[in-house]
């Protein structure tokens, strides 16, 4: 086929912002960079409150339905939705003509769906991929990886890619892209005037800037429990969490783990030296900006960790966990450093470090810099997606 010919591209996926979280912020950098390359571009998402069912990001139409909101779906159960889903999903792609169905995390959640979109692909003769964002230890997993007739899958990291082998799939069946950032808005030299006016409490103070949103799977515990003993060296250290206002909590664990972290907080009364709250792009793109040193010390599998390339394209060096895909993009004493898992006196050490030593924060961060630019560009990821699907239209 033509690699020039300009496609139908259509995506599905549970959420889209206002919903925020890897996949959606994913979506918000590959997709407007496809429609740049003269693509026709639509997603299927999760409706939202006060949000329009239809209407255009940057170009790319955006669809929105309750049968794709994992957080009403949860609540109400999947059972007797099936006619609805299979209309729902037959009106979009009659409307959207696709050359392309391309689905995001759909190889768990709901097997009716996935199943719907299969049965769909075929009765138009579209290829249907898929990228995997995650993997779960759940017989939901195995099935829909597995048994679905992908035409082929995108892993995120090859430690996603590995645990997809694991469920059984043939290894070709599967290519790691690894995500993009959008090195234009997280870049270094960023003001910090209107992020200081916003939150003055970090003026001239060492900010620890934990960008993951709040939970125990990214360690958020860790990093309270290293702030702990920062502190010991820093009195005036400033740990940043990152709030979780509009998220896909698919088994409502949210709640309980920010509980946590708050009573963990208290009880090292560390009141004073933690910010939390929600933040906007922009507040990131600032906070990055403002931040000494940022932190990520995952204890789950973390299948990429998104905000890794955000940290390192706004030229600050970070401290991950061993976990996952991350240590494929943080090289230790390169770019950042790779701590092993809920070692939090290590995670302490290595800020204190960071903080004493200019030079080395500089370093780690301008070698950050550099690698992004050179691999991890939004156009990179955008361009190797199309040309999976040329390889197999």
């Amino acid at each position: 086929m033509d690699k020039n010919k300009k496609l139908s591209i259509v995506h599905l996926h549970w959420g889209f912002p206002p919903i925020i979280g890897g996949v959606e912020t994913h979506l918000t950098i590959i997709l407007p960079q496809m429609v740049k390359h003269g693509h026709k571009v639509s997603l299927l998402t999760g409706a939202v409150e006060g949000v329009k069912g239809y209407y255009k990001y940057n170009d790319v139409e955006i669809f929105r339905t309750p049968l794709m909101d994992l957080n009403w779906l949860y609540k109400r159960g999947l059972k007797g939705l099936e006619e609805e889903i299979s209309t729902t999903f037959s009106k979009f792609i009659d409307k959207t003509k696709p050359d392309v169905l391309h689905a995001h995390n759909m190889h768990y959640f709901s097997e009716t769906h996935v199943k719907t979109l299969e049965t769909l692909a075929r009765k138009k003769g579209c290829p249907l991929f898929l990228t995997a964002h995650n993997a779960w230890d759940d017989l939901l997993f195995l099935e829909l990886a597995h048994k679905v007739k992908w035409t082929h899958i995108i892993a995120v990291s090859h430690f996603i890619k590995k645990e997809l082998m694991g469920a059984g799939i043939d290894d070709r069946k599967i290519t790691v892209i690894h995500h993009g950032v959008d090195e234009e808005k997280f870049k270094p030299g960023i003001s910090s005037k209107e992020i200081l006016a916003k939150y003055p409490e970090l003026k001239n103070r060492p900010v620890v800037f934990h960008p993951a949103r709040i939970g125990l799977a990214k360690g958020c515990d860790i990093s309270v429990k290293a702030l702990h003993l920062v502190k010991k060296k820093h009195p005036n250290v400033i740990l940043v969490l990152a709030g979780s206002k509009n998220i896909i909590d698919w088994g409502e664990t949210q709640q309980k783990d920010i509980a946590y972290i708050v009573g963990l907080i208290n009880h090292f009364n560390l009141k004073k030296n933690v910010l939390i709250d929600v933040y906007s792009l922009e507040d990131m793109c600032d906070l990055y900006g403002v931040s000494t040193v940022c932190v990520y010390p995952s204890s789950s599998g973390e299948p990429f960790g998104l905000t890794m390339l955000e940290s390192l394209a706004s030229g600050k060096p970070i401290i991950v966990t061993n976990s996952g895909g991350m240590p494929e993009i943080v090289r230790d004493g390169i770019n950042g450093y790779v701590i092993p898992i809920r070692d939090f006196e290590v995670l302490a050490s290595r800020i204190i470090q960071l903080i004493d030593d200019y030079k080395l924060r500089m370093r780690l961060g301008y070698t950050g810099r550099q690698i992004v630019e050179s691999q991890y560009t939004k156009d990179r990821v955008a361009q190797d997606t199309v040309s999976i699907y040329h390889k197999f239209l």
